[in-house]
């Protein structure tokens, strides 16, 4: 498995874990990114009526996800690990 695979990996056993997935809009999901110097931000992108930008990450113990037309502006202050794909409940 590689290191992005078993970040992504982590990240859902995390949230199985807490139970608990936020999904906010790119705007709010942006602030929390800055907010999280030396965070960790999964990334995918997919096809669903068009291209969506999809991102994951984790603040102060939660899953905060949104997904977006276009890309998000994210800091060189977090680390982004590109996943192959990302599924979400709905």
């Amino acid at each position: 498995m590689s290191a992005g695979g078993a970040a992504v990996a982590a990240m859902i056993q995390a949230v199985k874990a807490s139970g608990a997935i936020v999904r906010v809009e790119p705007g709010t999901f942006s602030h929390l990114v800055q907010k999280s110097i030396g965070g960790l931000v999964i990334t995918s992108e997919g096809w669903a009526f068009g291209k969506r930008y999809k991102y994951l990450t984790s603040y102060k113990g939660l899953a905060f996800y949104t997904s977006s037309s276009e890309p998000l502006q994210l800091p060189a202050t977090v680390e982004v690990i590109p996943a192959q794909s990302m599924w979400m409940p709905g």
